[in-house]
């Protein structure tokens, strides 16, 4: 479901909230920005990684995972009273949310993130990832272990993923056909190449390794093995939450 490489709609209004596909709008950022220079820089630096223990601006915190549990900090407070509560308005606290999850662009795009433990659930249900993905040690190779995605790739990254594999998956991962000499037929996912070689996982979890030279065809398919996830909105943010919280054991 999700290559180791995750649509976009407008809402009008100045209040407007997080959107259809899990980003929130531009105003929001900017927003946000504003908001952040004025409340929070003061604490956790310009750049958000001056607390011990929490990165802002990479998505690294103590207890945060899903936006819903950002706004909570925000709006009450932490840690015994080291992190104040700001009490902000609902459109406020979106826009703080909104500029932390873009990264701390105010013209980058921010990924609404949900709840992990509903992601999980659908990662290994309903989505069907489980299907082809690997986790920590648990499920098939025909797709990218997914073990430490939550390191490697952004929200965004793992959204577009979701809806638009097409576009998000890396090269390397792209699926593979290959006919020998000995007219054997692979389908595979490719693990590494060079000028004379190629490595790769076929249909069956084998490792194969293969001289250019003994092969008839390799092709290799721009298309991604899966087509764009029917989750709805909600449950590709929870997913996505999901996730990021794969960090490796």
């Amino acid at each position: 479901m999700v290559g180791t490489s995750l649509m976009f709609f407008i809402v009008s209004g100045s209040n407007a909230q997080e959107v259809g596909d899990h980003q929130y709008t531009t105003e929001a950022i900017e927003r946000g920005s504003r908001i952040y220079s004025r409340e929070c820089a003061l604490c956790h630096g310009p750049q958000g990684d001056i607390v011990d223990g929490v990165n802002l601006r990479s998505g690294v915190f103590k207890s945060v995972q899903s936006d819903e549990d950002l706004r909570q900090v925000v709006f009450s407070g932490a840690g015994q009273g080291q992190m104040p509560a700001f009490g902000l308005n609902d459109a406020d606290l979106s826009a703080i949310v909104a500029y932390i999850r873009a990264g701390f662009d105010p013209e980058g795009v921010a990924v609404r993130i949900g709840d992990p433990g509903r992601g999980q659930s659908l990662f290994q249900g309903k989505g069907e990832c489980v299907n082809c993905h690997r986790v920590n040690g648990i499920g098939p190779r025909t797709a990218p272990d997914l073990s430490e995605i939550g390191v490697i790739r952004t929200p965004a990254s793992l959204q577009r993923n979701l809806l638009d594999p097409a576009t998000a998956i890396l090269p390397i991962n792209r699926p593979v056909r290959i006919i020998t000499r000995g007219e054997e037929t692979v389908i595979g996912r490719r693990l590494n190449e060079d000028t004379y070689t190629v490595q790769v996982i076929d249909s069956e979890e084998r490792l194969r390794s293969f001289r250019k030279a003994d092969l008839v065809s390799y092709e290799i398919s721009m298309r991604p093995s899966k087509g764009p996830t029917a989750l709805s909105s909600d449950e590709v943010a929870d997913v996505v939450g999901y996730l990021l919280t794969l960090r490796g054991q």
